[in-house]
């Protein structure tokens, strides 16, 4: 059970982790107009916008798929 609990928090850590660097992504693009010097092929927020519009294309099974995200997300 100690390993399953060590292995849920390098999860959360790792999930904390991509979050910050998603939000970092986003301040920075925002603040450079889309064109970040050291990023020249990554557009962070086209991509967060094409995984919403897959969601939501995809209906009641998108909005149970953020739902159950969410919740594993706040229940860390």
């Amino acid at each position: 059970m100690d390993a399953l609990k060590k292995v849920k928090g390098w999860a959360a850590s790792l999930t904390d982790v991509g979050i910050s660097l998603i939000a970092l992504g986003i301040v920075l693009e925002v603040l450079f107009k889309g064109a970040v010097p050291f990023w020249s092929d990554v557009s962070v927020i086209e991509n967060v916008t094409n995984i919403i519009k897959g969601l939501s294309a995809e209906g009641l099974v998108g909005l149970v798929a953020v739902w159950v995200l969410y919740h594993i997300y706040k229940s860390k």
